[in-house]
Protein backbone atom coordinates (compact mmCIF):
# COMPACT_ATOMS: atom_id res chain seq x y z
CA UNK A 1 0.00 0.00 0.00
CA UNK A 2 1.19 3.56 -0.53
CA UNK A 3 1.60 5.26 2.56
CA UNK A 4 3.10 8.63 1.17
CA UNK A 5 -0.61 10.70 1.93
CA UNK A 6 -0.11 9.25 5.68
CA UNK A 7 1.52 12.19 7.42
CA UNK A 8 5.00 10.96 9.09
CA UNK A 9 4.32 11.41 12.45
CA UNK A 10 6.37 12.33 15.76
CA UNK A 11 5.23 9.32 17.13
CA UNK A 12 5.99 6.25 15.14
CA UNK A 13 3.33 4.31 17.39
CA UNK A 14 0.84 6.54 15.71
CA UNK A 15 1.88 5.43 12.17
CA UNK A 16 1.72 1.62 13.37
CA UNK A 17 -1.95 2.27 14.17
CA UNK A 18 -3.05 4.02 11.17
CA UNK A 19 -1.65 1.77 9.16
CA UNK A 20 -3.13 -1.60 11.42
CA UNK A 21 -6.54 0.34 10.61
CA UNK A 22 -6.27 0.14 7.06
CA UNK A 23 -4.95 -3.09 6.88
CA UNK A 24 -8.21 -4.39 8.92
CA UNK A 25 -10.19 -2.34 6.68
CA UNK A 26 -9.06 -3.95 3.61
CA UNK A 27 -9.10 -7.77 5.77
CA UNK A 28 -13.16 -7.11 6.16
CA UNK A 29 -13.80 -5.51 2.45
CA UNK A 30 -11.99 -9.38 1.86
CA UNK A 31 -14.35 -11.29 4.02
CA UNK A 32 -17.14 -9.19 2.17
CA UNK A 33 -16.05 -9.79 -1.09
CA UNK A 34 -16.05 -13.52 0.02
CA UNK A 35 -19.67 -13.28 1.37
CA UNK A 36 -21.00 -11.96 -1.74
CA UNK A 37 -18.87 -14.63 -3.98
CA UNK A 38 -20.25 -17.56 -1.96
CA UNK A 39 -24.22 -16.08 -1.39
CA UNK A 40 -24.37 -16.00 -5.58
CA UNK A 41 -22.90 -19.42 -6.01
CA UNK A 42 -25.19 -20.82 -3.17
CA UNK A 43 -28.24 -19.08 -4.62
CA UNK A 44 -27.54 -19.62 -8.22
CA UNK A 45 -26.20 -23.80 -7.39
CA UNK A 46 -28.83 -24.12 -4.06
CA UNK A 47 -25.75 -25.22 -2.27
CA UNK A 48 -26.73 -25.09 0.98
CA UNK A 49 -23.60 -25.38 2.55
CA UNK A 50 -22.34 -22.94 1.18
CA UNK A 51 -25.16 -20.32 2.29
CA UNK A 52 -24.54 -21.79 5.38
CA UNK A 53 -20.73 -20.82 5.59
CA UNK A 54 -22.11 -16.57 4.42
CA UNK A 55 -24.29 -16.61 7.21
CA UNK A 56 -21.69 -17.72 9.63
CA UNK A 57 -19.22 -15.48 8.10
CA UNK A 58 -21.20 -12.21 8.73
CA UNK A 59 -20.42 -12.51 12.27
CA UNK A 60 -16.81 -12.21 11.51
CA UNK A 61 -17.47 -9.41 9.39
CA UNK A 62 -20.01 -7.55 12.40
CA UNK A 63 -16.81 -8.77 14.50
CA UNK A 64 -14.34 -6.28 12.44
CA UNK A 65 -16.57 -3.44 12.28
CA UNK A 66 -16.82 -3.24 16.33
CA UNK A 67 -12.88 -3.18 16.67
CA UNK A 68 -12.10 -1.02 13.47
CA UNK A 69 -14.71 1.26 14.95
CA UNK A 70 -13.26 1.38 19.02
CA UNK A 71 -9.36 2.06 17.55
CA UNK A 72 -10.23 5.06 15.37
CA UNK A 73 -12.46 6.15 17.75
CA UNK A 74 -9.27 5.62 20.30
CA UNK A 75 -7.05 7.55 18.36
CA UNK A 76 -10.03 10.36 17.66
CA UNK A 77 -9.56 11.22 21.65
CA UNK A 78 -5.65 10.21 22.18
CA UNK A 79 -4.17 11.64 19.18
CA UNK A 80 -6.66 14.68 17.95
CA UNK A 81 -5.93 14.25 14.81
CA UNK A 82 -6.06 17.31 12.39
CA UNK A 83 -5.88 17.97 8.50
CA UNK A 84 -5.96 13.80 6.44
CA UNK A 85 -5.16 11.65 9.57
CA UNK A 86 -8.84 13.13 10.65
CA UNK A 87 -10.84 13.03 7.48
CA UNK A 88 -9.03 8.91 6.95
CA UNK A 89 -10.23 8.47 10.22
CA UNK A 90 -13.59 9.48 9.63
CA UNK A 91 -14.00 7.57 6.22
CA UNK A 92 -13.12 4.39 7.84
CA UNK A 93 -15.99 4.39 9.80
CA UNK A 94 -17.90 5.26 7.06
CA UNK A 95 -16.47 2.62 5.23
CA UNK A 96 -16.58 -0.31 7.83
CA UNK A 97 -20.10 0.51 8.03
CA UNK A 98 -20.62 0.09 4.29
CA UNK A 99 -18.82 -2.64 4.08
CA UNK A 100 -21.51 -3.85 7.02
CA UNK A 101 -24.32 -3.15 5.55
CA UNK A 102 -23.13 -5.09 2.20
CA UNK A 103 -22.03 -8.47 4.37
CA UNK A 104 -25.45 -8.27 6.00
CA UNK A 105 -27.13 -7.80 1.85
CA UNK A 106 -25.09 -11.11 1.48
CA UNK A 107 -26.24 -12.94 3.83
CA UNK A 108 -29.67 -11.95 2.91
CA UNK A 109 -28.88 -13.39 -0.17
CA UNK A 110 -28.34 -16.86 1.66
CA UNK A 111 -31.63 -16.88 3.35
CA UNK A 112 -33.20 -16.63 1.15
CA UNK A 113 -30.88 -19.45 -1.55
CA UNK A 114 -31.89 -21.26 1.65
CA UNK A 115 -35.99 -20.88 1.68
CA UNK A 116 -35.88 -21.60 -2.46
CA UNK A 117 -34.00 -24.67 -1.77
CA UNK A 118 -36.83 -26.85 -1.86
CA UNK A 119 -38.19 -25.14 -4.85
CA UNK A 120 -37.96 -25.97 -8.88
CA UNK A 121 -35.10 -24.05 -10.28
CA UNK A 122 -34.69 -23.74 -13.88
CA UNK A 123 -30.82 -22.40 -13.67
CA UNK A 124 -30.70 -20.73 -16.58
CA UNK A 125 -33.40 -18.21 -15.03
CA UNK A 126 -30.19 -16.80 -12.74
CA UNK A 127 -27.79 -15.95 -15.80
CA UNK A 128 -28.88 -12.52 -15.59
CA UNK A 129 -28.56 -12.31 -12.14
CA UNK A 130 -25.23 -14.04 -12.17
CA UNK A 131 -24.11 -10.85 -14.96
CA UNK A 132 -25.00 -8.34 -12.72
CA UNK A 133 -23.39 -9.76 -9.69
CA UNK A 134 -20.58 -9.86 -11.42
CA UNK A 135 -20.19 -5.54 -12.08
CA UNK A 136 -21.14 -5.22 -8.24
CA UNK A 137 -18.44 -7.35 -7.67
CA UNK A 138 -15.89 -5.08 -9.95
CA UNK A 139 -17.46 -2.19 -8.65
CA UNK A 140 -16.78 -3.52 -4.84
CA UNK A 141 -13.34 -4.54 -5.72
CA UNK A 142 -12.67 -1.57 -7.19
CA UNK A 143 -13.53 0.71 -4.50
CA UNK A 144 -11.55 -1.37 -2.03
CA UNK A 145 -8.38 -1.33 -4.21
CA UNK A 146 -8.97 2.47 -4.47
CA UNK A 147 -8.96 2.57 -1.13
CA UNK A 148 -5.53 0.62 -0.99
CA UNK A 149 -3.96 2.50 -3.50
CA UNK A 150 -5.61 5.94 -1.52
CA UNK A 151 -6.58 6.97 -4.98
CA UNK A 152 -9.27 8.18 -6.75
CA UNK A 153 -8.38 8.01 -10.17
CA UNK A 154 -10.82 5.49 -11.66
CA UNK A 155 -13.46 6.41 -8.66
CA UNK A 156 -16.15 7.59 -11.57
CA UNK A 157 -15.10 4.52 -14.13
CA UNK A 158 -16.29 2.60 -11.23
CA UNK A 159 -19.78 4.78 -10.21
CA UNK A 160 -20.42 4.62 -14.01
CA UNK A 161 -20.65 1.10 -14.05
CA UNK A 162 -23.96 1.24 -11.30
CA UNK A 163 -25.55 2.64 -14.33
CA UNK A 164 -25.49 -0.53 -15.87
CA UNK A 165 -26.13 -2.62 -13.09
CA UNK A 166 -29.64 -0.63 -12.79
CA UNK A 167 -30.39 -1.64 -16.34
CA UNK A 168 -30.02 -4.92 -15.72
CA UNK A 169 -31.88 -4.54 -12.72
CA UNK A 170 -35.02 -3.31 -14.31
CA UNK A 171 -34.43 -6.37 -16.66
CA UNK A 172 -34.48 -8.60 -14.10
CA UNK A 173 -37.67 -6.91 -12.30
CA UNK A 174 -39.93 -6.88 -15.58
CA UNK A 175 -39.04 -10.80 -16.19
CA UNK A 176 -40.39 -11.57 -12.63
CA UNK A 177 -43.37 -9.59 -13.00
CA UNK A 178 -43.48 -11.24 -16.23
CA UNK A 179 -43.57 -15.07 -14.62
CA UNK A 180 -45.70 -14.28 -11.62
CA UNK A 181 -48.35 -12.52 -14.29
CA UNK A 182 -48.27 -16.01 -16.04
CA UNK A 183 -48.99 -18.16 -13.44
CA UNK A 184 -49.99 -17.00 -9.63
CA UNK A 185 -48.30 -20.19 -8.43
CA UNK A 186 -44.93 -18.53 -9.06
CA UNK A 187 -45.21 -15.49 -6.79
CA UNK A 188 -43.94 -16.88 -3.62
CA UNK A 189 -40.89 -17.85 -5.29
CA UNK A 190 -40.32 -15.21 -7.60
CA UNK A 191 -40.68 -12.65 -4.92
CA UNK A 192 -38.07 -14.31 -2.73
CA UNK A 193 -35.95 -13.99 -6.38
CA UNK A 194 -37.00 -10.20 -6.40
CA UNK A 195 -35.63 -9.58 -2.96
CA UNK A 196 -32.23 -11.38 -3.44
CA UNK A 197 -32.17 -9.04 -6.33
CA UNK A 198 -32.85 -5.73 -4.68
CA UNK A 199 -29.94 -6.89 -2.43
CA UNK A 200 -27.48 -7.34 -5.33
CA UNK A 201 -28.29 -3.76 -6.59
CA UNK A 202 -28.07 -2.34 -3.16
CA UNK A 203 -24.25 -3.34 -2.79
CA UNK A 204 -23.60 -1.83 -6.17
CA UNK A 205 -25.33 1.19 -4.55
CA UNK A 206 -22.74 1.23 -1.39
CA UNK A 207 -19.98 -0.28 -3.47
CA UNK A 208 -20.63 3.65 -5.03
CA UNK A 209 -21.24 5.40 -1.34
CA UNK A 210 -17.59 4.06 -0.86
CA UNK A 211 -16.08 5.39 -3.42
CA UNK A 212 -17.81 8.50 -2.61
CA UNK A 213 -16.19 8.71 0.89
CA UNK A 214 -12.73 8.17 -0.46
CA UNK A 215 -13.21 11.15 -2.53
CA UNK A 216 -14.15 13.13 0.95
CA UNK A 217 -10.87 11.87 2.49
CA UNK A 218 -8.34 12.49 -0.83
CA UNK A 219 -10.25 15.58 -1.63
CA UNK A 220 -11.60 16.98 1.48
CA UNK A 221 -15.59 17.30 -0.53
CA UNK A 222 -18.46 15.98 -0.21
CA UNK A 223 -19.72 14.55 -3.43
CA UNK A 224 -22.69 13.19 -2.07
CA UNK A 225 -26.22 13.47 -4.44
CA UNK A 226 -24.19 14.17 -7.59
CA UNK A 227 -25.44 12.77 -10.63
CA UNK A 228 -22.88 11.10 -12.49
CA UNK A 229 -21.98 13.85 -14.77
CA UNK A 230 -21.65 16.55 -12.59
CA UNK A 231 -19.42 13.95 -10.24
CA UNK A 232 -16.92 13.35 -13.46
CA UNK A 233 -17.13 17.15 -14.08
CA UNK A 234 -15.76 18.05 -10.32
CA UNK A 235 -13.26 15.45 -10.39
CA UNK A 236 -11.55 16.82 -13.78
Amino acid sequence: MDNSKIGQHISEQFNKELEDIRNKVLIMGGLVEQQIELAIQAFTTSDMEMAELVIKQDNQVDALEIEIDKECTQILALRQPTAFDLRLLLTVIKVINELEIIGDLAERIAKIALQLSDSETKKDQYYELQHMSDLVKEMLHGALDAFARMSIDDITLITGRDENVDREYDSIIRQLITHMMEDPRNITRTLNVLWAVRAVERIGDHACYICEHLIFMIKGETVRHLSQAELEERLK
